[in-house]
Formats: C-alpha cells, sequence, structure tokens
C-alpha cells in the first residue's frame, strides 16, 4: 500500500460527512438504533424512513419480497415491522450511500456495484443462518457495507479508479488487484479510513479492511471470514463487478473458512458440497430480490 497517495485524498474523505442525507437521515437512527430496544421511537424511525421516496419504496419492496416479507405490505410502518429495525438501518444506509455519488462521477455503472452489495448482504445473512452465526442481521450490513471504498475511490480519484476497471476488466482479475496497480492502494484500505470517520463499529470496520485478504486475520473474526466467502460467491454467481473474472471457490481449502471451523467446531463435519447446494438454491431468488430492488 503507498500510505502517500491514501494520505492525499485523506481531506475528501472527511469532507463526506458534511452530505445532506447522511446527517438528516443515517446519523440520527444509528444513533437511535443503539438505544435499547424499549427506548427506540418507532414514529421517528417511521418518521426518517418516510423522508425519502426512494427509501420508503426500497423498504416496501423488501418487505414484500419472499426472503423477507409476508407479502401485502403497503405502509411504511408496515414495512418497518416486517422487517425489523436493523435490517432497516442496512437500507437507509446503503440508500443513502448511493446518495453521495453524483451521476457522473460514477466509475462505473452504479446498478451493478449495489446489486453486488446487496446480494452480498443477503448471500451474508444467508451463510450466516446456515453456520449458526449468532447475527445474521449483523452479517447482512456488513456484506452491504464491504466495499464502501469503491464508494471513496470514486469519488476521490475517478479518472483513475476508471482505468482500473478498465484494467481489471481486460484482464479479467480481481478489482483490489488492478487497484494496488494502479492506485498503489485499494479500496479496502480507503474503505477503512470514512468507516473510522464515520465511527462505524469495529468488527463492521475489519469486515470493509480485511474482506479480499487471503488469510484472515486474527482480530478480524467471523464475521470477516463469511463475508468474504460470501463476496466470492456473489462474483461467481452474476453479482459481481459487471465482468467476467478468472477466478474459482475452493470452499474448504480457502482460509476463512478455516477460520469459521476454529471459531465454529461443528462446521468440520458439516457436508460442504450440501451447504454450497443450499447457497445455490437461494441464489436465483437472491438475484431475482436484487433485479426487483433496482428495476427502473
Amino acid at each position: 500500500m503507498n500510505a502517500q497517495k491514501l494520505d492525499r485524498i485523506r481531506p475528501r474523505i472527511e469532507a463526506l460527512e458534511a452530505m445532506p442525507t447522511i446527517q438528516v437521515i443515517v446519523q440520527p437512527l444509528v444513533a437511535m438504533l443503539q438505544l435499547p430496544a424499549d427506548q427506540v421511537d418507532l414514529e421517528k424511525v417511521v418518521e426518517l424512513v418516510s423522508y425519502d421516496g426512494t427509501i420508503a419504496a426500497h423498504c416496501l419492496r423488501m418487505a414484500n419480497s419472499p426472503l423477507f416479507g409476508r407479502g401485502n405490505t403497503e405502509t411504511v410502518r408496515s414495512a418497518i415491522m416486517a422487517l425489523g429495525l436493523k435490517r432497516i438501518e442496512a437500507i437507509l444506509m446503503g440508500c443513502c450511500l448511493n446518495g453521495i455519488v453524483p451521476p457522473d462521477k460514477w466509475a462505473f455503472d452504479a446498478v451493478t456495484f449495489w446489486r453486488h452489495s446487496l446480494g452480498c448482504a443477503l448471500v451474508s445473512r444467508q451463510m450466516a443462518k446456515l453456520i449458526g452465526y449468532p447475527d445474521p442481521e449483523k452479517a447482512y450490513l456488513a456484506g452491504l457495507l464491504h466495499d464502501l471504498g469503491m464508494l471513496v475511490n470514486t469519488l476521490a480519484c475517478t479518472e483513475d479508479f476508471r482505468k482500473c476497471i478498465q484494467a481489471a476488466r481486460e484482464g479479467h482479475v480481481a478489482l483490489h488487484r488492478s487497484e494496488e496497480a494502479h492506485l498503489g492502494f485499494t479500496h479496502c484500505q480507503s474503505g477503512k479510513l470514512l468507516a473510522e470517520h464515520w465511527h462505524f463499529s469495529g468488527d463492521v470496520m475489519d469486515v470493509i479492511e480485511f474482506h479480499h485478504d487471503e488469510v484472515v486475520p486474527p482480530a478480524g473474526g467471523p464475521l470477516v471470514a463469511l463475508v468474504h466467502l460470501s463476496d466470492l460467491l456473489c462474483r461467481l454467481r452474476d453479482l459481481g463487478y459487471g465482468y467476467y473474472e478468472a477466478m474459482g471457490v475452493d470452499l474448504g481449502g480457502d482460509a476463512a473458512w478455516a477460520t469459521l471451523v476454529e471459531h465454529y467446531p461443528a462446521l468440520a463435519n458439516m457436508d460442504l458440497a450440501r451447504l454450497t447446494m443450499d447457497i445455490d438454491g437461494s441464489m436465483e431468488e437472491i438475484v431475482a430480490l436484487v433485479d426487483v430492488v433496482f428495476k427502473p
């Protein structure tokens, strides 16, 4: 990593805290959801969600999807009740982050980015349930935010980042490898800077920083490993960055799986073929949901 190059974009990262959408919607909601459940003001949550028609529509689509809701959800209040407060936080975070990038600044197709992010969130949640991870909604949020640094790169060094993406597309290589070669840092490092600046939780910051590491650092824990594997599975199954990557995934041989087994020893006896089939069985529905969310 080239620390000097990363330092040059630091002022632009710090300026992002002034974005109106982040101030008005996300920060109050995050603060509220850190309160004990009996102190959360549901009416205020409904109000925040209702501020933006796009966010409200997103919540309604999710609530009415077979993966999340019960169907026939017609109001913001009923959508919040169906989805739960943790998932509302993740949805708002995603929608608000989408709003910080002007249309002419996107280094690549915005829908492609958010399809991958939402797909990774859904796969992370599904895998968390299958392996017994205790907080599937935390896995969902971490999956949604894992590529936060791509928003930083597309804002802070738009043209250079476009060249990275083009080189990755032409070489069929992972985007973070192209970033290392052309920028001197990756979206993992730039994303960590923004996550620190916005005071994200430590485990989510670890996911943002380490999700592409071949060996999961001990401090990263099972959440990093879980999102790492979910990211790989999405990139293999039409929920990547919009181009072909020459890659393969050996779930049992990946160091991230070894990390999960270390934390959950019972996984050592899990039928990996069955686990992969269970995730693949959900993938078609996940892709369909992602496409519904991002339909015109």
